[in-house]
């Protein structure tokens, strides 16, 4: 799918004081763009970044070898797990 046939019919409103507009419409002029392509391009960007903050995590190697020799080992399963595992199985309807 082309960008041309991507049907934009979704919008996001805000109110802002006049320095920050005049901030944003000379930034978006700096780049030769409109102030919404340059809104749009910078909040993508910052979304993406968040969210990639939020659902990556790094470990250092010590942290990663903690982290892989508890997944290797066997899962234990004590009366607390089991009894979640039943609940679970009472609560939770299949698709």
């Amino acid at each position: 799918m082309t960008a041309a046939s991507v049907s934009k019919n979704q919008r996001v409103n805000l109110r802002l004081d006049a320095a920050a507009k005049d901030a944003i419409e000379r930034a978006a002029s700096f780049e030769g763009k409109t102030v919404s392509k340059f809104i749009l391009a910078s909040a993508l960007a910052s979304a993406e970044q968040t969210i990639h903050a939020h659902e990556t995590m790094a470990l250092d190697k010590r942290d990663s070898e903690v982290f892989f020799a508890a997944l290797s080992r066997p899962v234990k399963f004590n009366a607390k797990l089991l009894s979640a595992f039943t609940e679970h199985g009472q609560r939770v309807i299949p698709e």
